[in-house]
């Protein structure tokens, strides 16, 4: 979970850079936290082997270092 986690940060430093677009916070939270908690709780859920499992709790870590990111970027802009 902890390389999940990290994996999320680079993510989200890396859209930050690349994507410039004007978007609504509740969406892009939603966005950000729901989609990679509702696939990986999918894979965990109806996961048959152990690395199947593993993939899907690296997935469910991806949203928090994520969202840390956009919490981050949104401190050092000034934004309250």
């Amino acid at each position: 979970m902890l390389i999940g986690n990290a994996v999320g940060l680079l993510i989200g430093v890396a859209a930050a850079g690349l994507i410039h677009a004007r978007m609504r916070p509740d969406v892009v939270i939603a966005a950000v936290v729901g989609i990679p908690s509702l696939i990986g709780l999918f894979v965990i859920l109806f996961s048959g082997r152990r690395w199947v499992t593993m993939l899907g709790a690296s997935l469910l870590a991806l949203a928090p270092g994520w969202f840390g990111v956009l919490v981050a970027l949104r401190v050092v802009s000034g934004g309250g």
